[in-house]
């Protein structure tokens, strides 16, 4: 039984996977302020997104990515995934790749920030937005694109917050993720999860390949980003309001995870 729901030109079915009636080889979806459903799906294409504005959330595999303003992130065939953001408006453009090149790179999830050039290429992409029929110019140009992705990608710098699947682990990031602004207290986190601090420090590293001091300054990362975005707030009130005592002790943990200073968008 199959639903009338469309997305970037794939037919959605109840089980949340895709039907591709598209010949094409690739083709791109292009669409502002995008809106973002709850649950998981798959498709068999290569997924290139771009964010022209806003951020956005990918959840997959036990991970929640995300993709500033100006980056893209690659996503292999058939990897389930799912989307979300709190931005106030996401303008996304999708790439769909039927087949790929014979390179390791593209069997990965990659996010990166868009060169100028690639950004250009993009952009300039959006001429043949939902276009299904085949172009010739487009095929090229697409493949171009797609040849190019991996030298892009040199160093892959990005946001990852690992999600624990140890239900005793879940009450403790639900706390971190609440009240980020604080100091860790791993007493009182060990006693959510209940048990020992020691047990709790080993099996939260084991699980999420991160100490429980990484996550938190990730979490607070990943707000810096959402209040950058609103505009509303200057540097150092965000700051402040994300745990910081100073303004430098704030950039210098941003630049750490980011590999750029932190922005409030205007």
């Amino acid at each position: 039984m199959q639903n009338d729901t469309v997305k970037c030109g794939l037919s959605e079915q109840n089980d949340s996977r895709f039907i591709d009636t598209i010949e094409k080889e690739a083709y791109v979806w292009c669409e502002t302020d995008w809106k973002h459903d709850d649950h998981e799906h798959s498709h068999q294409r290569s997924q290139l997104t771009f964010v022209e504005e806003g951020y956005q959330y990918f959840h997959i595999d036990q991970k929640i990515y995300i993709v500033p303003q100006h980056h893209v992130i690659w996503i292999p065939s058939g990897k389930a995934h799912r989307i979300s953001s709190e931005a106030r408006t996401v303008n996304l453009m999708v790439f769909l790749f039927k087949s790929v090149f014979a390179d390791e790179f593209y069997r990965h999830i990659h996010i990166f920030t868009a060169p100028t050039v690639l950004k250009e290429m993009l952009l300039y992409a959006s001429k043949w937005n939902q276009l299904t029929e085949k172009d010739e110019e487009q095929d090229v140009f697409f493949k171009a694109i797609l040849k190019s992705l991996p030298n892009f990608c040199r160093e892959s710098s990005f946001l990852e917050i690992p999600v624990p699947s140890d239900a005793r682990l879940i009450p403790v990031c639900t706390y971190i993720d609440s009240n980020f602004k604080y100091s860790l207290n791993t007493a009182d986190l060990a006693e959510k999860a209940q048990i020992s601090v020691r047990s709790l420090q080993r099996i939260f590293k084991s699980e999420t390949g991160i100490t429980l001091q990484k996550y938190l300054q990730l979490v607070r990362i990943l707000k810096s980003i959402e209040l950058m975005d609103t505009g509303r707030y200057t540097l150092s009130q965000i700051a402040y309001k994300v745990g910081y005592q100073s303004l430098s002790a704030f950039t210098s943990s941003y630049y750490s995870i980011m590999k750029s200073k932190p922005k409030v968008k205007k």
